[in-house]
């Protein structure tokens, strides 16, 4: 009942306003994030949600990942005005069935990596729209497959001394240094940085979020 009357309302507003677009707001307190919808060309705000992130007992890694955007974008829409979407976006890495979250530390890190070194591994990244009021719209996800070449224990030690991999899903950063522990990706690149791209400008396209800049998103993908 409550996404009808958001339909309705949109679809009244759209008779009375055709040039008017939802604003967007992006709920992740992530940098890449921002900067991949930046790059796809979208005018949007960004606010940092706070919500417990504890996986469920016996949860999937893609309901875990569906279930925290939801709630990410649940947490920001609450006090929105009417005509704002937000967007949530959760990452995780899955290895033998294992859920790889974010390294507790260093030591973690290190251990972490090496973990994922010669293996391949998968990236889930959910993705979910909710309009203001806390009214979800739609959700989705999206995996890509990820091979690490050899480490050795120093290199992932030093890599874990510059910082990078410590607030990272899996201990490495496909967009910075990480990156050249990467042997192959199957999918998306942008799923494993967090916000899969071309999902996401689907998702926005459908439901009247347009970019307004000319995208350069296709360059991560490409990278």
């Amino acid at each position: 009942m409550a996404l009808r009357r958001y339909r309705d309302d949109m679809a009244s507003r759209d008779d009375q306003e055709p040039e008017r677009q939802p604003s967007l707001v992006l709920a992740s307190s992530s940098p890449r994030r921002r900067l991949l919808l930046n790059m796809a060309g979208y005018d949007f705000e960004v606010a940092a949600p706070e919500i417990d992130e504890t996986r469920f007992p016996e949860e999937s890694p893609e309901d875990y990942v569906i279930r925290i955007a939801v709630e990410k974008a649940r947490a920001i829409a609450r006090n929105r005005r009417s005509g704002t979407l937000i967007l949530g976006c959760d990452t995780t890495v899955v290895l033998g069935g294992e859920v790889l979250g974010k390294p507790l530390d260093k030591d973690h890190a290190a251990d972490m990596l090496l973990s994922l070194a010669g293996r391949t591994h998968t990236v889930c990244t959910g993705f979910a729209l909710v309009a203001a009021g806390g009214v979800p719209i739609e959700h989705g996800i999206d995996t890509s497959r990820v091979t690490i070449r050899t480490i050795s224990p120093e290199e992932a030690a030093a890599y874990a001394e510059t910082g990078e991999p410590l607030d990272k899903a899996g201990a490495y950063a496909l967009q910075g240094r990480g990156r050249g522990f990467v042997a192959a990706v199957e999918g998306l690149r942008s799923t494993v940085i967090g916000l899969p791209l071309e999902r996401v400008v689907d998702l926005l396209t459908r439901h009247g979020v347009l970019p307004t800049r000319t995208s350069i998103g296709s360059e991560i993908e490409g990278s």
